[in-house]
């Protein structure tokens, strides 16, 4: 599947790297994550131009769970058109009413049928309660590891 929900356990909502770090240091990470994908989707190929915003991509940490030791450990970034960016965070996505683009994102994305949607949720939605059940430890040390990669530097500005 190329497009994936990405739910957080509970103990793990509001903690991200925009919580763990300066406006400035977010930037950067944003911005450098947007001009290696070229300013495009990293799953869609999508601009983001023609989704209802005023921008391209936006930036979406990516975490690997360690569901013995309960530890959440960032081990990436990606750039995402908005409706991409949405799915991943598709319990958002339903508060804001917006729970219809992120399906049918992931059924063009995927080329998945309606009942192959809702076999996805289900499945999605029980390792949440899953995982949920517990207390994680949000490992962020990749950030710095980003941002000192030579072979990852930018030094342009994103174009917009």
């Amino acid at each position: 599947m190329k497009l994936t929900i990405e739910l957080v356990p509970i103990s793990s909502w509001y903690s991200n790297v925009r919580s763990a770090v300066s406006k400035e240091v977010w930037d950067i990470i944003r911005k450098k994550c947007y001009k290696l994908a070229g300013n495009v989707c990293e799953i869609c190929g999508d601009t983001g131009f023609n989704q209802d915003t005023n921008h391209r991509v936006e930036c979406h940490e990516i975490f690997d769970y360690d569901d013995k030791k309960h530890i959440q450990k960032l081990v990436g970034f990606i750039a995402l058109c908005p409706y991409c960016h949405l799915c991943k965070h598709t319990g958002f996505a339903q508060i804001k009413g917006k729970q219809n683009i992120v399906a049918e994102q992931l059924m063009k994305v995927n080329s998945m049928s309606e009942e192959e949607l809702e076999q996805y949720y289900i499945s999605v939605y029980k390792l949440w309660r899953k995982r949920s059940e517990h207390s994680w430890k949000v490992d962020v040390s990749y950030i710095q590891e980003y941002l000192n990669n030579p072979k990852q530097e930018v030094t342009e500005p994103p174009i917009f």
